[in-house]
């Protein structure tokens, strides 16, 4: 029980309990109630100093219990209008708090009190499916937790080692909770034109998080004392979150999984571990989680920081995991950072580079365009990054599948292989391997008879820029062409 808390309770109606002593009246502390010491009806008043906190609890086990949260969530059923809606549908019914005075004007030797006891208020949850139920409880909590987040901010020796298992108890109560399912139908159909739902209670939940990373954060933070509370099991907590479909949430969960990356040594591995679990499960078995691409930004960065030679279970990762991330059908969404990751291990490792593209050619898609440009900037991002060894070990079947594009009937992925061209390094590596390189474009750049103008137009000048290379094998290719051409006619 938090210290400075007392808890007095009466049956079918609320009351404080008293008893006469010394001629004054006291409010009585009762022991731990036991799971028949309730029935139903039952009320709790919560009675700190200035802080007062009510509610109707109906066959709870004891009754300190319900300062652990609120009750167990579940998957609403149905969304509010504005594409929100609140992720957790039971709230603290018919709560009352009254506001606390601001940490800064506390006196320095109550502030820790006052801190534990902004801490236990902001753990009473409200219904934001109601805009307009509570709002003076709502308002209060907001003001509470804007109020710790300037502190922990601002105020050094803030966090003391009292605090830590009541902000770990606060930050869990508000923010781990059960992600509602989303229709995966429609993602799978546009990915990039669903409208995310946003959070409603995101007004209290954005305070939670900046709160949370402040002080993860802060300079008075101690790993050897948080480690007693976060451990893997709040790591998967946190984890799970990244489902979320309001993107201002996982973006906040992006950066605070990051930060505890950093300072929590000991969960590294278990982190990694965890990430790998959501990706196996995203690729083999559902196809759909929202944070992919935050959870790829991740790695990008811890990725980075590899230490070199690589070790052998972080090889296993690039290939086991990350490769087979280019096979479901969502891979616009985040495209971009497991490209930026792929690449970051080919910077460490060229050796790498044969293996990675032969998997990215074995599973090039064969009818969905969009994922088709994509390989190819890919492709691209891979070139660049080459040394000339390790391009020609790739450049014969690299530029095959160049050609096959160049060749396509949509036009876009025709523009994405002509694009190529615009690349100063890779024209340079055409450059010093033009005799195995223009016999696999010729054909495709001289026979160009795609229907859009555009792309005429760029064939035309890779044609060009492949002449200035070398003029004579040009014009050997060509002279063939057109024998093979009229002896075709004859």
């Amino acid at each position: 029980m938090i210290k400075g808390i007392k808890v007095a309770f009466s049956r079918n109606k609320t009351q404080k309990v008293e008893e006469q002593k010394d001629g004054k009246k006291q409010i009585i502390e009762p022991p731990l109630l036991s799971r028949t010491s309730l029935q139903k009806n039952t009320s709790i008043i919560v009675v700190a100093d200035k802080a007062s906190i009510t509610r109707e609890i109906q066959k709870q086990p004891s009754a300190v219990a319900w300062l652990k949260g609120a009750s167990k969530d579940t998957v609403p059923i149905g969304k509010v209008p504005k594409k929100q809606r609140s992720s957790r549908f039971h709230a603290n019914e018919k709560v009352e708090l009254e506001k606390l005075p601001s940490l800064k004007d506390t006196p320095v030797n109550k502030r820790g009190d006052i801190f534990i006891k902004k801490l236990a208020q902001c753990q009473v949850m409200f219904d934001f499916t109601d805009a307009d139920s509570n709002l003076k409880g709502k308002e209060i909590k907001r003001q509470a937790l804007q109020d710790m987040l300037e502190y922990v901010a601002t105020t050094k020796g803030s966090i003391t080692d009292l605090i830590y298992p009541h902000v770990i108890k606060m930050v869990s109560i508000n923010l781990f909770r059960t992600i509602p399912p989303c229709d995966h139908k429609k993602i799978v159909e546009d990915p990039e034109e669903d409208e995310p739902i946003l959070e409603a209670s995101w007004s209290h939940l954005q305070l939670v998080y900046e709160f949370f990373l402040r002080f993860v954060e802060s300079p008075d933070f101690s790993v050897n004392i948080a480690k007693r509370y976060i451990d893997q099991r709040f790591i998967l907590q946190i984890l799970e979150l990244f489902d979320s479909e309001d993107p201002r949430e996982r973006d906040f969960l992006k950066t605070i999984l990051h930060r505890l990356y950093g300072k929590f040594l000991g969960l590294r591995a278990f982190i990694r571990k965890s990430i790998n679990n959501i990706f196996f499960q995203f690729i083999y078995e559902t196809e759909h989680f929202n944070g992919i691409a935050e959870l790829l930004e991740i790695l990008g960065s811890i990725i980075n920081g590899f230490a070199l030679p690589l070790k052998e279970e972080h090889k296993i990762f690039l290939k086991r995991v990350l490769i087979p991330l280019y096979k479901p059908s969502s891979l616009t969404i985040y495209h971009a950072q497991l490209a930026y990751s792929v690449v970051q291990f080919l910077e460490k490792d060229p050796s790498l580079t044969q293996e990675v593209v032969g998997s990215l050619l074995r599973y090039w898609p064969k009818v969905n365009s969009t994922k088709e440009v994509l390989y190819l900037s890919t492709l691209e991002e891979i070139l660049v990054v080459c040394d000339h060894n390790q391009f020609q070990q790739i450049m014969v079947p690299v530029f095959q599948k160049v050609a096959q594009s160049i060749a396509s009937t949509h036009f876009q992925v025709a523009e994405r292989a002509l694009f190529f061209w615009n690349n100063g390094y890779i024209l340079n590596l055409m450059h010093e391997n033009i005799a195995v390189i223009l016999p696999i474009l010729f054909d495709s750049l001289y026979t160009q008879q795609h229907w859009n103008k555009n792309i005429h137009l760029m064939a035309f000048t890779a044609l060009k820029s492949l002449v200035d290379m070398d003029t004579e094998l040009y014009n050997q290719y060509k002279y063939n062409y057109e024998q093979n051409k009229d002896k075709g006619k004859n």
